[in-house]
């Protein structure tokens, strides 16, 4: 009978539901040989992935990039007093916009990204996450090339939007991707060069949306980012997707269910039990089960407090961003401070982004170590910039600065490092996230027209990017909060989707051994 059972349910014969309890001997058997076969028969090995991963993210932030360069970004049309008027050029010059409709187009894309993050990450538990990322790389390329084609404010807005959406999927579901395919010793290392394409592709994004707005049209820039992008989104469907962990393949459930519905029937008509069909309950519905979820992360005290500190990090980092080069020209009279701060940023931004992450492994990677990276590197950073705007020569400001940023950008790997570790398996697309959502919610995006107050208020540059640079100091305190917690490096724990065989028989180890024997003979791992 169980050799039967077995038979038919992997030879999809039977058509089950999938569960939600098990034994997890039996599941991370079958899921250990799905992972196995797929990884074997899967064109994509762990450095293709990575550098394949490593592309898209620089195709999503050289789209960032591009938008707010001046050869895409423009500028709107201006008329003087004796009536001499002059066109604008790139976006704002075309849809006459605003300031405030050209702010909104830089960060439209972000109301897409925050809805759709949790959603995609939710769906990853019955989807097979490598094809969410196909169907997000889809959506980022159809509303790219839209961009291109849009004919007014609210066109190119929406198109923004939906930008968001598909990067949605790429962000919550890479990085766990990266971590299961990483050299064991390396995988700080490798989710360092991920989160390296970050600064090095808004650089890029300059620099290409400045070439191809001054010498073709502002549109030519988003359609040849869509056509970068589509080998890319195709891939996503048409390769042997690989198997995230923690996620059993859609077989495996199947099977797995049948057994043990079947056992579950033979052993209670031994026992003379009335049968009780495990398909008669219904799975929890996503919605359920993200609530589900989202309470466990908010009861996870090392996530949340690696959490905070990366929302005060990102509070900070977003600010310098935007307001940096304006402080930079009215305190040391730069005249070409958005060069500076743009090149200081792109080579910290990568030297420490690698760093941090090869400085992590050569510690040994763990959750109470990456706090300790955290915090320490954090808090001499802060140091470093804090002192640099005390100083009122410029050359003394670009070395002390240039430290403190080399400092503060070592934080990428380990940060993202906690998120993915702390968490099940299962759990890390909605712990990227949430994260993502949080730091993007609470930090960047109203730190900008924060401290855009307060420097009305107090109406000195100085004074505003101090009191913005102390922020950096809470960060570091926070994360050193995590040092005394206790973790647990969940990254190995079982499956959710296990299954449960009835006490009373030995039908685990006769299934155990089928499975082995069928895979000897099949010549799979």
């Amino acid at each position: 009978i169980y050799i039967y059972i077995y038979k038919i349910s992997f030879m999809g014969e039977e058509q089950t539901k999938p569960v939600e309890e098990a034994n997890p001997s039996v599941a991370v058997t079958v899921e250990t040989a799905d992972m196995a076969r797929d990884s074997k028969s899967s064109w994509f090995t762990p450095k293709r992935l990575l550098i394949i991963f490593c592309v898209i993210n620089l195709l999503n932030y050289v789209d960032r990039g591009a938008i707010a360069s001046n050869g895409v970004n423009g500028s709107r049309g201006t008329c003087t007093d004796s009536g001499t008027c002059s066109s604008g050029s790139g976006i704002q010059g075309d849809f006459n916009l605003n300031n405030f409709e050209d702010g909104v187009l830089s960060s439209a894309f972000m109301v897409g990204l925050l809805v759709a993050s949790p959603i995609f990450a939710s769906l990853a538990k019955s989807v097979n996450p490598f094809r969410l990322i196909g169907v997000g790389l889809s959506v980022w390329t159809f509303a790219t090339a839209g961009c291109g084609c849009s004919f007014d404010f609210w066109s190119i807005a929406i198109c923004r939007m939906l930008v968001g959406v598909g990067e949605a999927s790429f962000i919550s579901l890479a990085a766990p991707f990266i971590d299961d395919n990483a050299p064991v010793a390396q995988k700080t290392a490798w989710l360092a060069i991920f989160y390296m394409c970050i600064p090095s592709g808004v650089a890029l994004g300059y620099v290409y949306g400045g070439l191809v707005g001054g010498h073709f049209n502002w549109r030519f820039a988003f359609w040849g980012e869509a056509i970068l992008m589509l080998p890319f989104a195709v891939l996503g469907f048409v390769m042997k997707p690989l198997q995230l962990k923690g996620f059993s393949p859609a077989g495996s459930k199947k099977a797995l269910t049948a057994v043990e519905t079947a056992v579950s029937e033979v052993q209670d008509q031994s026992l003379n039990k009335p049968s009780k069909s495990k398909g008669s309950f219904s799975n929890p519905n996503q919605f359920s089960r993200f609530l589900k979820d989202m309470k466990v992360l908010l009861l996870d005290k090392v996530y949340v407090v690696n959490v905070l500190g990366y929302i005060s990090y990102n509070f900070v980092i977003g600010a310098y961003s935007y307001w940096g080069p304006k402080a930079g020209y009215d305190i040391y009279h730069m005249s070409n401070a958005d060069m500076i701060f743009g090149g200081i940023t792109i080579v910290c931004g990568i030297l420490g982004t690698l760093a941090g992450g090869y400085v992590l492994d050569f510690m040994t990677s763990t959750i109470s170590n990456a706090f300790k990276l955290l915090s320490v590197a954090t808090f001499l950073g802060a140091i470093f910039c804090f002192s640099a705007f005390c100083f009122k020569s410029l050359y003394a400001f670009l070395v002390f600065f240039s430290i403190g940023e080399l400092l503060v950008f070592a934080t990428q790997g380990p940060v993202n490092y906690i998120c993915l570790h702390c968490v099940k398996p299962s759990m890390r697309p909605l712990s990227m996230a949430m994260s993502t959502v949080s730091i993007h919610l609470f930090g960047d995006v109203p730190s900008s027209p924060l401290v855009g107050v307060l420097q009305d208020y107090v109406n000195n540059w100085r004074e505003t990017a101090l009191i913005l640079t102390s922020i950096l100091f809470l960060a570091a305190g926070i994360w050193f909060i995590g040092i005394f917690l206790h973790s647990v490096d969940r990254f190995n724990e079982d499956s959710e989707h296990p299954v449960t065989v009835n006490d009373g028989a030995n039908a685990t180890p006769l299934l155990e051994e089928k499975i082995a024997e069928t895979t000897e003979s099949s010549g799979e791992p």
